[in-house]
């Protein structure tokens, strides 16, 4: 009889779930999108309860599609967006407010704030993290001012907060596991990357209860069973966030080891070993607790990759769908000098500018929307060289290789313009849906379907390598536009006001 892992992947624009085999064959999958409300320009919220709703129907669709009951599964395995924030009632289950996702700019006056207080360099000391709107305890700190009586609630011990990973274990395990992993909660700006614990001494600055917050545990600790909502005790074997997952799932398990996901944002994460690694501009993170052992990681964010795509397609319909950009963008040879620099939301890594806002900059009369297509496109790989200049100038970390995942590398042009940009090949591997295989990979592994990283890692396969065609100083002419473009985005919102 097999052994059948379940994967659940709780994303920003969509829930989703698969079932594999020890083999990591695909027997069921299933995924249904997520309501995107957006209160305000910069603002993005969800819905917690259609989280849930949508995670538990994909789930069970899943399980349909594989011809299987959930007692047939061996383990269970997590990965969620990160640094999204949820605030609930104790005793009824119930969101106080909707969640307010990992890009949005709602807290930026709280962490303006809490810098000009003079904590800022406290945060990164203790956190590693660049005090920004992005994490979660700004967040968390925005709710409970925005919800009459919260602060008093949550002090009473009537409230409980978390990423989205502690709000799917808690429900799933019928609210018998309070929990998050070490990758999540390095993430939330309130977790000290020493210690691996909640750090006090931030919290009483916040003026967030200890009590509100979750059991930090390792990722491949057993994090409850699914036996109150599915009727069979199957363990939750693994937790990861998504960035993370797809640095497991990539096999990165030595120093040294690189990969970059494009999915809705984009997300540079490098192996660094048993210490925290402090870049420039880059954020240290745990990557994750395996084995009786911590591996950190250095990561560099770009809020604005998939989410761009998106942006084409649905806000100026200039796509059908999001695969089509590459035949778009491959019918002109250039952009003719047009940069896309998508700062929906500010910048991130690694200039890290709250108040930069999108731009499309360079056009002529001779532009047309095959050029912005294709700037869309470039603009992933201008990003992504980005972050990869901030860890070669602030560390010595040497990238021979880019390891790459996520819905956007099945885009053939954006492997090879990222190949040409960096100067280095590009790796994509056979089965581009690292995140989500990482963290059933990891979940087989806590379980006993395998018995070692060795054997894990065997399961990554390479599909094809992008080796560069293009002269360096053409890529570097290429990328000295992009700068200066970006340049020119900083600081928009403080130079006009949105009605």
């Amino acid at each position: 009889m097999a052994d059948y892992i379940l994967g659940i992947d709780e994303g920003t624009t969509s829930a989703r779930a698969f079932v594999i085999d020890e083999n990591t064959t695909v027997h069921g999958f299933a995924q249904a999108e997520l309501t995107q409300i957006y209160p305000r320009p910069g603002w993005i919220e969800h819905d917690p309860m259609q989280i849930l709703n949508t995670q538990l129907e994909v789930i069970r669709a899943a399980l349909r599609d594989a011809g299987i009951t959930p007692d047939q599964l061996r383990g269970v395995g997590l990965t969620n967006q990160r640094e999204t924030a949820v605030v609930w009632e104790k005793d009824t289950g119930r969101p106080i407010y909707n969640a307010v996702v990992w890009a949005s700019r709602h807290s930026v006056e709280v962490v303006d704030k809490w810098v000009s207080d003079g904590i800022g360099d406290l945060i990164q000391e203790r956190t590693g993290l660049i005090p920004d709107a992005y994490y979660t305890g700004s967040k968390i700190r925005w709710i409970l001012d925005r919800v009459p009586g919260a602060q008093e609630r949550a002090e009473r011990g009537e409230l409980l907060a978390g990423t989205v990973d502690t709000w799917l274990i808690w429900n799933l395990t019928g609210r018998k596991s309070f929990v998050t992993d070490y990758s999540n909660a390095s993430r939330t700006m309130m977790m000290d990357l020493k210690t691996l614990q909640w750090d006090q001494e931030l919290l009483n600055h916040y003026g967030i209860p200890r009590c509100m917050l979750a059991e930090i545990m390792p990722s491949d600790s057993h994090f409850g069973d699914l036996e109150a909502t599915f009727g069979a005790a199957v363990p939750i074997g693994s937790n990861l966030g998504d960035q993370q997952a797809g640095l497991f799932g990539q096999a990165a398990y030595q120093p040294g080891r690189v990969k970059m996901t494009y999915g809705t944002a984009g997300v540079l994460n490098i192996n660094c070993g048993a210490t925290p690694l402090r870049v420039e501009g880059l954020t240290p993170s745990v990557a994750w607790g395996v084995q009786g052992k911590v591996a950190y990681e250095v990561e560099g964010v770009l809020f604005s990759m998939g989410k761009t795509m998106q942006w084409l397609r649905d806000d100026l319909q200039l796509i059908h769908a999001a695969p089509d950009s590459e035949w778009y963008a491959g019918q002109v040879a250039t952009t003719e000098g047009v940069y896309l620099i998508p700062a929906f939301t500010g910048l991130a890594a690694p200039t890290w500018d709250p108040h930069a806002r999108a731009a499309i900059i360079g056009m002529s009369n001779s532009t047309t929307r095959l050029h912005i297509i294709r700037a869309a496109v470039e603009s992933m790989v201008y990003q992504t060289r980005d972050v990869v200049e901030a860890a070669l100038a602030g560390s010595d970390i040497k990238i021979p290789e880019l390891r790459i995942d996520g819905g956007a590398v099945k885009n053939n042009l954006l492997c090879q313009l990222q190949a040409d940009i960096l100067g280095i090949p590009v790796i994509r591997p056979r089965n581009p849906e690292a995140t989500i295989f990482g963290a059933m990979l990891l979940a087989g592994l806590s379980t006993g379907v395998y018995a070692s990283l060795d054997e894990v890692e065997s399961k990554w396969v390479v599909d094809r390598v992008f080796e560069p065609q293009m002269s360096a100083d053409r890529a570097d002419e290429l990328y000295s536009g992009w700068r200066a473009a970006r340049e020119l985005t900083k600081g928009w919102a403080h130079q006009v006001t949105v009605a």
